[in-house]
């Protein structure tokens, strides 16, 4: 029987009077009910949002403590049937009359030139010439073509909400205010005439490197309306990372920002822009005085801006570039990945149906357009008609909590970072979340107790865990409205997207997971490496996985090569994940050597080469350790020092950090640092990362220091 005493909701935190009142009810629950009922009645009648979250996990934990946790994930959030008939997903099995979810998710596999076909229908993308297809599989699924023969352009796709809707609500010096979607467009409108005004042409490179603003959000569809390609850098990178972005791109002209205004502190970004020999500038000031210091060619925002709101956007063919972003691999130059006319369809479609975001629905994610999850945030909110939700402080405070409040935020994005500062530091208690429906968590591995948490400051609700990346346009992997969820768990592929997991050519429940193209969203080119080798060069073909029972959608094909060609190849990703006995998911970190932190993407390798050239560094290796209860992973640096320059731990340690801070990001923290004598090799000299990983685990780093050469 589960026991529950007095003094153990005391200790939590509750007045004894409040646990003298609620023990009796609770005891009942928990003799008289299955555990996953027993926790409904406790997140509908006992746990609130200004209970301590000691008592919620007591009370959890509990409720929970003879459940299996090897065969499942305890859940934490169940939708009522009138939950789930409110979805978009709901009204789509309706009209295909459809019972299941996983039946649903079957068929848009099975059928998707019809997914794609009746999810751009249901989301009134706008045409100046229709396709003639759906998809042209003539060349193999490396090289679709999506919308065949179509001419749009998708900004026109985020005006349809009536004008004086909101599209932007943003909070600025404590201030809220709204941008409706009438300004918004005349905005972005005045962009594109400037472009035009200033001599650009259609397909020319335009970089942005800003705060996530209504101002930026209108010059990034200001950019592609006008036929230009967005060059996506983010405001917190190094002035040399910058330079890197612009070279790669061939980037003509860049908007940025004088300043980055933190709290009561000023972050230099015009100067940042300078540094990196950036191209003529657009420069928006929060400063005055900075329009009579601007470099010969640069321009004041004010003075770049036309007068004329009225722009016929300039309509291309479906796989023209609209956007280039970068993700990291497993070399020092970051991958520079086009997004197409078609890419941002994807991540509306999942915004739609995974995140279920309906319009007049208010969405905030804490992102940057250097980052892919900056455009998703538009395209998500936009073509589905719902309100955009801008903090232009850091995310990290109660002032961004009250904003959340204040907006009356209905999806809130996050990484997993920030809600473990969120519960570290209680900065959240006793907020009004009660405006969200959903939340969703990207970016980084989720920590069940962190998740746990964020559930509980809104009431107990769902948490849309989302993976994929930048070459995907969104997520791979995902959950949905219409399935319980379980904290730091998927429930589903992506609609219309499937995939395998893999040990070598084998079937098994934790490996590596290979996508099975094709989707739209999916890249088919980089501008500075050979995309084949990146993605399908040397992965396992389909037919073996096949004959192994793998998937049931193609138990009943035959299994030669010859049979539905488009369907054989995988294409790599690089993430670990575990199949869990009840058929939900789990993320466990990337099999190369990249790693995400702080919900940003970056190469073992950018981080060694910046560390390297510190006087007196010979060599350095950077890996990701997880914690052993899950979460984001940490970075652990193990170096080899000259022997004459022998420093302590924690002196070198912050030499490093600085190093990072000031030629790649100051967002990369090392969590611990080892000095070694040499770095594991083999044979061919190539370093034996696992075995750093290994040595990192053994002497359990989130517990005591690393070992170092002279313990």
């Amino acid at each position: 029987m589960k026991q529950l005493s007095l003094e153990q909701i005391v200790n939590c935190g509750v007045d004894r009077q409040t646990a003298i009142a609620i023990l009796p009810q609770v005891e009942r629950w928990l003799a008289a009910l299955p555990a996953v009922e027993c926790w409904q009645q406790l997140t509908r009648h006992i746990l609130k949002p200004d209970c301590p979250f000691a008592l919620h996990e007591l009370l959890y934990e509990t409720t929970f403590s003879d459940w299996d946790a090897s065969q499942k994930p305890a859940l934490a959030w169940f939708p009522s049937q009138e939950e789930i008939e409110s979805t978009n997903i709901a009204a789509l099995m309706h009209q295909l009359q459809i019972a299941s979810y996983r039946e649903f998710h079957a068929w848009s596999v099975q059928n998707r030139d019809r997914f794609w076909e009746m999810t751009i229908q249901r989301l009134g993308i706008r045409f100046r010439q229709k396709y003639t297809q759906i998809v042209d599989l003539s060349r193999g699924v490396e090289f679709p073509q999506w919308l065949v023969n179509a001419r749009f352009n998708i900004v026109e796709s985020c005006f349809q909400a009536p004008e004086n809707s909101p599209a932007i609500v943003f909070q600025q010096d404590g201030v809220l205010s709204t941008m409706t979607y009438g300004e918004l467009h005349a905005l972005s409108n005045r962009v594109a005439n400037g472009l035009v005004d200033w001599g650009f042409r259609p397909g020319d490179a335009i970089a942005i490197a800003m705060p996530m603003t209504a101002e930026s959000v209108a010059i990034y569809l200001g950019i592609i309306k006008a036929g230009c390609v967005v060059v996506s850098i983010a405001d917190s990178f190094a002035a040399n990372e910058i330079a890197v972005r612009l070279r790669i791109t061939q980037a003509k002209a860049i908007f940025t920002q004088d300043y980055i205004q933190r709290g009561s502190k000023q972050l230099p970004l015009y100067t940042k822009v300078i540094d990196a020999d950036a191209p003529k500038a657009v420069v928006l000031s929060l400063d005055t005085s900075v329009s009579g210091t601007l470099r010969s060619g640069d321009l004041a925002w004010q003075k770049f801006l036309s007068s004329n709101e009225q722009f016929d956007a300039v309509a291309t063919a479906s796989e023209a570039y609209t956007n280039i972003l970068f993700s990291s691999g497993t070399t020092g130059e970051p991958k520079a990945i086009p997004w197409t006319q078609t890419t941002p369809l994807k991540g509306a479609v999942d915004g739609h149906l995974h995140q279920d975001i309906h319009p007049g629905d208010v969405v905030a994610w804490s992102t940057n357009l250097g980052w892919m999850m900056g455009p998703w945030l538009i395209y998500a909110s936009l073509i589905n008609r719902a309100t955009i939700a801008l903090y232009y402080d850091a995310p990290t405070e109660r002032g961004f909590g009250q904003f959340i409040q204040a907006a009356r935020v209905n999806m809130l994005g996050v990484v997993p970072s920030l809600v473990s500062i969120w519960k570290t530091t209680a900065c959240m208690q006793g907020l009004d979340w009660s405006a969200i429906k959903a939340f969703s968590s990207t970016g980084e591995c989720s920590n069940p107790q962190d998740m746990l948490f964020l559930m509980s400051l809104a009431g107990y609700k769902p948490i849309i865990e989302y993976c994929g990346g930048t070459e995907i346009g969104g997520a791979y992997i995902t959950g949905t409205l219409v399935q319980p969820a379980a904290p730091a768990t998927f429930t589903t592929p992506a609609l219309g997207l499937d995939f395998v997991i893999l040990a070598g050519d084998r079937p098994t429940n934790k490996g590596e997971l290979f996508i099975i193209p094709p989707s739209i969203g999916l890249s088919t080119t980089l501008l500075n490496k050979d995309h084949h080798h990146v993605y399908f060069a040397d992965t396992p073909s389909l037919p073996s996985a096949v004959r192994a029972g793998l998937s049931d959608q193609f138990a009943n094909q035959p299994v030669t090569p010859q049979v539905n060609p488009p369907l054989l190849s995988l294409r790599r990703h690089g993430d670990w994940i575990e199949h869990l006995p009840n058929g939900y998911y789990r993320a466990c970190g990337r099999v190369d050597d990249t790693m995400n932190l702080g919900g940003i993407k970056v190469s073992a390798v950018e981080i060694e080469q910046v560390l390297n050239s510190v006087a007196g560094i010979y060599q350095t290796a950077a890996i990701a350790v997880s914690p052993p209860e899950g979460g984001p992973s940490q970075l652990v640096i193990f170096a080899v020092v000259a022997p004459d320059r022998q420093q302590d731990k924690a002196t070198l340690k912050t030499q490093l950090q600085k190093a990072i801070a000031s030629q790649l990001n100051p967002l990369f923290k090392i969590y611990d640092l080892a000095i070694v004598d040499a770095l594991p090799r083999t044979a061919s000299n190539k370093l034996m990362r696992r075995a750093l990983r290994d040595r990192a685990s053994s002497t359990n780093v989130f517990n005591k220091c690393l070992m170092t050469n002279d313990e």
